[in-house]
């Protein structure tokens, strides 16, 4: 289907209330791979890859500047005729997720963030790997230099731990960056990261406490990129948030322990919807 002039690729299964699933760095829709069929035999299951990852265009029109990310949302459920819908994001997509639900309280019937930034940033070695990419994709003469490195080979080296934990195999992390080595998606990365921020979202900091919605936090609590303690600041701060650590999993929580995670959102769906 094609939202903002994009063509995205997307999963659209099931019947009843919107669930609507947002992926994080960097991966596609298939790090729902193990929930999607459970969930899609209760709820209309939706989840797309976000603009320019996994099969999704990469286009050069949809700069990643937040608040224009965020807004993304809302054009994707327009663009499936969505009033409003549960939302669960992972990593990027809780970050984004969180500020659509600051953004557009009437939209969200339900609020779920695993292993995100959110309204926070990463630890010291994290942050300063992306802020370097970040910098210098900013500036025309070093921008060149970025298409040139080979992102989608580093990617493959930095998550190779996943691959020993099971989170995902050799070849579905191929699916996940191998495309970074691409001419293509070397400009695209350059792209994205040019416009990315790192600081912490004060903006988002001062709204958390309104938010009114039925929220879960799951949390891998030894995720070294996103710390659970990010997650336990989100459940002390949103009024009636529910903390579901998943005690010794990592950052890619789904795929590592997708039964917890599973039987964590299930439960999520069961809390009555305020409207």
């Amino acid at each position: 289907m094609h939202v903002a002039n994009t063509r995205l690729s997307i999963i659209d299964e099931g019947e009843g209330e919107v669930v609507l699933l947002l992926h994080g760095y960097p991966q596609s829709l298939l790090t729902w791979r193990h929930q999607i069929p459970h969930l899609s035999q209760r709820a209309r299951v939706i989840a797309p890859d976000w603009f320019g990852w996994g099969l999704s265009e990469r286009g050069f029109a949809t700069p990643a500047r937040y608040w224009d990310e965020v807004g993304r949302i809302g054009l994707l459920l327009d663009a499936l005729d969505v009033e409003r819908c549960t939302l669960v994001g992972h990593d990027y997509g809780g970050f984004l997720g969180l500020g659509f639900a600051i953004q557009h309280p009437d939209r969200v019937d339900r609020l779920s963030i695993i292993n995100s930034r959110a309204h926070r940033t990463f630890p010291q070695p994290t942050y300063a790997q992306f802020a370097i990419l970040c910098a210098m994709a900013r500036v025309p003469g070093l921008r060149q230099l970025v298409h040139q490195v080979p992102l989608g080979r580093l990617n493959k080296a930095l998550l190779q731990r996943h691959v020993r934990q099971g989170c995902f195999d050799d070849a579905l992390l191929d699916h996940y960056v191998g495309w970074m080595d691409t001419a293509q998606g070397r400009r695209w990365m350059t792209h994205f990261f040019r416009y990315y921020q790192m600081p912490a979202r004060r903006d988002l900091d001062r709204a958390i406490e309104r938010i009114v919605c039925p929220t879960t936090i799951i949390w891998g609590d030894k995720d070294p990129y996103c710390p659970v303690e990010i997650g336990c600041d989100l459940a002390a701060r949103i009024p009636g948030a529910q903390m579901v650590p998943i005690k010794g999993a990592d950052h890619y929580v789904m795929e590592q322990r997708p039964d917890e995670v599973l039987a964590a959102l299930t439960s999520f769906l069961e809390r009555p919807v305020m409207r």
